[in-house]
């Protein structure tokens, strides 16, 4: 990997107002692979300067134009997608099938929907006397975590793109790599200097200088609830538009009619994707208390079929975590399981390798839904098998929880299911295995965060409202 030592800003690789620089690390072998600026200050605002001036004009370039732009962009991430892969799979620990079939390829869903969104005609409306419009809100700073980090980065910028506002990328330092590879896409495609800029450092200083510039309108920010509280209350010294996604403990519901081992494997992979570390994974598992025992032994069979090694051996179904801090971090929650009197049903502690940031996939049975590991967003390959009673008690567990981003809920009534979903108090819910669909609006309730992404519903979080009256 070629050292990322320089931003970019006003359509230019440039360097930092700083020559510190922070090391990336690869979390399978635990060795440094690249560096990359620790920006500053400074550096946010030379890009957020260089993003205000391109707005107006970037503002009155035509639907059709902007269309043009992102699609040029979507060839080039297409263009680049298995080296993009394998970049994630170095940076993340993400087994190299799923950084690529997911990692690299989700991007690219990203950008399409807003050229084919563009290509559609420009959604106005009367109200009496009244024309109501929508206007790019101005200048954008998308605040992106490490966990999906390209992904992350491309569902803000192509809608905040699209709708005809300027951007400033802070990824995160920890697996900033791909972010490059983006933007290498970005300058070949051609935007205009000052569209598109990025700035990489750390949270406190680069994070803390986009919310409380004044000339950034709105933040769009993914992390955790701690940092996005922080945002929040940054941004609202000058009154900015903020939207959040701050994660999620969700919750699979498997009704006393589903197909258990098809509800039980479905979900284990679905709470050990990128090895736990994805925000809307199922990671409590609810069952009918008398079919306990029955799904924990499904879910041990599955959860030990997870192979965990190096990220690029294609038999590798479990990579590392992305750092030394969430391994132990991951090791703490299932220590405070086993304390708080779930039982260990497979897993661990103990490290399935000599080097790497690696936590065995892990499974914890007859989990009080209380307990710190049901409440807790753990981020690592540890799901908790929670028994109920009866549906009501069951969309009580499920509910019982101050996040609300995700869900899934099985039976052999699909009508039932239904209606059960719509009891769970969160954005999105999946209906016995329902595909994940780009298109939808996607975003939490309670602490899981404010706003939607994804599809027609992110534009609008990019707009301002206008009526002219006639």
């Amino acid at each position: 990997m070629a050292e990322r030592d320089v931003l970019y800003l006003g359509g230019e690789w440039v360097r930092s107002d700083s020559e510190a620089t922070i090391p990336v690390e690869n979390p399978a072998t635990e060795q440094v692979q690249a560096h990359i600026p620790e920006g500053t200050a400074a550096d946010v605002d030379r890009a957020v300067r260089v993003a205000r001036e391109a707005f107006p004009a970037w503002a009155e370039t035509t639907r059709a134009e902007r269309a043009e732009l992102l699609r040029k962009l979507l060839d080039g991430l297409a263009k680049r997608a298995n080296e993009i892969g394998e970049t994630i799979a170095k940076d993340v620990g993400t087994p190299l099938r799923i950084a690529t079939r997911i990692q690299a390829a989700l991007p690219q869903t990203d950008v399409k929907t807003y050229v084919d969104l563009l290509g559609q005609d420009e959604p106005e409306e009367k109200v009496g006397n009244s024309l109501i419009v929508r206007e790019p809100a101005g200048v954008v700073a998308a605040i992106t975590p490490w966990n999906y980090p390209l992904h992350q980065i491309t569902c803000k910028i192509a809608p905040a793109l699209a709708a005809g506002c300027t951007v400033v990328v802070k990824p995160s330092e920890v697996a900033p790599l791909s972010a490059y590879q983006l933007f290498d896409a970005i300058h070949d495609a051609g935007f205009p200097p000052g569209v598109v800029n990025l700035v990489t450092g750390y949270g406190p200083v680069v994070g803390e200088a986009l919310a409380t510039h004044p000339e950034v309108d709105i933040v769009s920010f993914t992390g955790s609830v701690r940092a996005g509280t922080r945002v929040a209350e940054l941004a609202a010294r000058t009154v900015k538009r903020v939207t959040l996604e701050l994660g999620g403990k969700s919750a699979n519901v498997i009704l006393d009619d589903a197909d258990l081992a098809t509800a039980v494997k479905v979900g284990v992979s679905n709470a050990f994707l990128n090895g736990g570390q994805t925000c809307t994974a199922w990671t409590r598992m609810l069952v009918p208390r008398e079919k306990h025992d029955e799904a924990v032994a499904l879910a041990k069979t599955f959860a030990e079929g997870f192979t965990t090694g190096d990220p690029l051996d294609p038999k590798t179904k479990l990579g590392p975590l992305v750092s030394a801090a969430q391994r132990d971090r991951v090791r703490g929650y299932i220590e405070k399981g086993i304390a708080e009197g779930a039982t260990l049903v497979t897993g661990g502690t103990e490290a399935p390798a000599d080097t790497g940031y690696f936590v065995a996939p892990t499974v914890f049975a007859g989990v009080d839904p209380d307990s710190t590991i049901a409440q807790e967003e753990i981020f690592g390959p540890v799901l908790s098998i929670i028994p109920f009673d009866d549906e009501e008690d069951a969309l009580r567990i499920a509910n019982n929880s101050r996040y609300g981003l995700h869900g899934a809920v099985w039976s052999a009534d699909q009508d039932r299911a239904l209606v059960f979903a719509r009891k769970v108090r969160t954005g999105q819910i999946d209906v016995n295995g329902g595909a994940f669909n780009p298109l939808a609006p996607f975003g939490g309730y309670k602490q899981s965060g404010l706003g939607r992404e994804m599809g027609r519903a992110a534009l609008d979080e990019f707009t301002e409202l206008k009526s002219i009256q006639l």
